[in-house]
């Protein structure tokens, strides 16, 4: 029998991809709140399990030959958790390359450009002095329309990423249901938007996004600011 997995989190996209996979996934989890507003993400405790300090992380009491494992970066768990349970990985070898290349996407595009995006629309223009900057914002404003105009080129006649759901649906699901926030438009993406709502209807998803869905704030505040920004 499976002991629950400790999951470090805080309710943001790159949370949620751990929250909605683990509910996916039907593993039991245990939660460990990591407040990134209050700077949890720096306890030297916490950076045992995460030297990068960034959650998600998580520790499986169940790992590779039935001892512990702890796990940092969003991507690696995902693979991890696939490779345990047989499920959402990839159906045959072509389809576990397919997966894992849109994963990579998602990590190394989606969710770095659409954070940009929401750093300089949401957050630069409030700090001390404010660093209102249009080219910033029109920058990764861009970037992420170019990027969910390449996902819905590829939804276009699938219901998933890569076919059937997967990691690569749980890692970008995420990121791309803020695209209200990030100022993106759906009107000439109806494979993203139909694909959107395909995935927010399932009850996985649902549990694992409202996970503490009720501790979520604007982070606007100094101290926030200074502990979600620190660059050492």
């Amino acid at each position: 029998m499976q002991d629950p997995i400790d999951l470090y989190y805080w309710p943001t996209p790159n949370g949620w991809k751990i929250s909605i996979a683990l509910e996916e996934f039907g593993l039991p989890y245990k939660t460990h709140l990591i407040n990134i507003g209050q700077g949890d993400q720096f306890d030297p405790d916490f950076l045992k399990i995460a030297p990068n300090n960034r959650m998600p992380a998580i520790t499986d009491p169940n790992g590779p030959d039935g001892k512990p494992i702890s796990i940092f970066e969003s991507g690696a768990i995902l693979q991890y958790l696939a490779r345990k349970t047989g499920k959402f990985g990839g159906t045959s070898e072509r389809n576990r390359i397919a997966v894992d290349q849109w994963l990579m996407w998602q990590m190394g595009g989606v969710g770095p450009m659409a954070g940009q995006t929401h750093h300089f629309i949401k957050y630069a223009p409030h700090m001390d002095p404010p660093q209102d900057i249009p080219y910033a914002k029109d920058r990764y404003r861009a970037e992420t329309a170019r990027l969910y105009g390449v996902l819905d080129r590829q939804l276009a006649g699938q219901d998933y990423i890569c076919g059937g759901y997967s990691i690569a649906d749980m890692a970008v699901w995420p990121w791309a249901s803020l695209w209200e926030g990030q100022e993106q438009t759906l009107d000439d993406k109806p494979n993203l938007a139909a694909w959107l709502n395909r995935v927010a209807n399932r009850p996985a998803v649902q549990r694992g996004r409202a996970h503490y869905a009720e501790l979520r704030s604007d982070n606007r505040g100094k101290d926030a600011q200074n502990n979600l920004f620190k660059t050492k």
